[in-house]
């Protein structure tokens, strides 16, 4: 497994942690994971879908907040 980031979106909505998100996997290379926390419901969607349109997998924990984990 490669190198793992995290990234912390919490108490920013949309479009940002989408903005952020795909500024981080353009510098990611393949293996690498993306741990994205976010709480607002509509970012963890608009994130998966990001991630999905880029040929990642994606897994989703629900919690206090949201991880979005995604292997590039």
């Amino acid at each position: 497994m490669g190198k793992r980031y995290t990234l912390d979106v919490c108490g920013e909505v949309c479009p940002m942690p989408v903005i952020k998100t795909k500024a981080m996997l353009d510098k990611m290379g393949p293996g690498e994971v993306l741990e994205v926390i976010v709480d607002y419901a509509p970012s963890k969607e608009n994130v998966k879908r990001l991630a999905q349109s880029q040929g990642c997998k994606v897994k989703i924990e629900e919690g206090e907040k949201i991880k979005i984990i995604i292997e590039k």
